[in-house]
């Protein structure tokens, strides 16, 4: 395991390499980590949610990690600690989020509608209750309540991003990814990503709107950005700053 000083190190390299990707490879791989992330979700609706559900979700942010993939709020952790520490713009901060928070949409979406809708997995049976369930409880929360959400949920899924890039082998990346990822959702914090699968599939069989897609997103993915960018970004900038 390396240092938290070495992981921030780490961490400020790796943006500079995201953000000097090609923007085909950014979207493609941000497609990937869309997609990713809604299979974890459309795997935790299959076993009826809970702590097992809890337990399956992670998959998608260890193959995303391990395999390659671009998510947003792994970004917005990364990236961010690139610009703190001066190696990363503003203009490709922004540049970055963007194009990755448009592909892990377009992802995200791909996902509900193939697989949760042509598929079948979801529109019938116990799995389409919990996912109704889920779903409505999300949509239920007012602005704040979706913020302060946002903000835990990438609290934790930017330490798994930054506990892999602080492990050395395989199998202790896939353990600092797995537990704070396990965490926020048995807590039952909102992502921005995994809401853009699991809201698109109530809109394609008529239980939402893309009013109400907008009115989560907008608040779930402000509180993203702080969780990832102030919450770990800034504050183990400042606190591993070399005087």
């Amino acid at each position: 395991m390396y240092t938290p000083e070495e992981i921030l190190e780490q961490t400020a390299t790796t943006a500079v390499v995201k953000v000097n990707k090609p923007l085909l490879t950014k979207f493609i791989l941000g497609f990937i980590g869309g997609a990713m992330i809604s299979l974890g979700y459309l795997a935790y609706l299959r076993v009826g949610g809970g702590f097992v559900g809890a337990a399956v979700f992670p998959v998608g942010l260890i193959v995303i990690l391990l395999a390659g993939g671009e998510l947003i709020t792994g970004n917005m952790m990364a990236v961010a600690v690139g610009y703190f520490k001066q190696r990363v713009t503003l203009k490709e901060l922004l540049k970055n989020w963007v194009v990755i928070t448009l592909a892990n949409l377009v992802g995200a979406i791909f996902v509900a509608y193939v697989f949760g809708v042509l598929a079948g997995t979801l529109t019938t049976g116990d799995a389409l209750k919990e996912t109704l369930h889920v779903a409505q409880t999300k949509l239920n929360a007012n602005f704040l309540a979706a913020f302060c959400s946002g903000i835990g949920c990438n609290w934790f899924v930017g330490l798994a991003v930054w506990l892999s890039y602080g492990a050395k082998d395989f199998s202790g990346k896939i353990l600092g990814i797995w537990f704070p990822v396990m965490t926020f959702v048995v807590i039952g914090f909102q992502h921005s990503v995994a809401n853009s699968f699991l809201i698109p599939f109530t809109i394609f069989i008529g239980h939402a709107s893309w009013l109400d897609f907008l009115n989560n997103f907008i608040p779930v993915y402000l509180g993203n950005v702080v969780g990832g960018t102030i919450l770990i970004a800034l504050l183990y900038s400042l606190a591993y700053r070399k005087h």
